[in-house]
């Protein structure tokens, strides 16, 4: 069960690194359209799993690949974005959420039934 403290600073996570996925997308990502879905945060704040969706283009593990390269970057500009709140950023760990995915496929599945 996550903590209050945990909660709040997942939603901050969140919120933030939308800002930069956004505003960074054309110039990092090559423009894809990279949504944040869920950040789970240890309950030291040290570190913190980011899943995010990647829609818009056709080779989604290439993008994700290329998050995975700017790491380093993107937490830094989540430092500055909330250098205020935390004394420490966590360590950014990017994970895939297929999950929407997943609900269309079993939805076509039933349909098909």
């Amino acid at each position: 069960m996550d903590s209050v403290r945990q909660q709040k600073v997942s939603k901050l996570l969140q919120y933030e690194l939308a800002e930069i996925f956004r505003a960074e997308s054309r110039s990092l990502f090559e423009g894809g359209f990279i949504t944040v879905t869920m950040v789970r945060v240890a309950p030291d704040l040290s570190l913190a799993k980011v899943y995010v969706s990647i829609m818009g283009k056709a080779n989604r593990e290439a993008v994700f690949k290329l998050i995975n390269q700017q790491t380093n970057l993107i937490r830094k500009k989540l430092g500055y974005a909330v250098g205020k709140q935390l004394r420490v950023v966590p360590e950014l760990n990017f994970y895939i959420d297929d999950s929407l995915d997943y609900a269309m496929r079993i939805e076509e599945l039933l349909k098909n039934k």
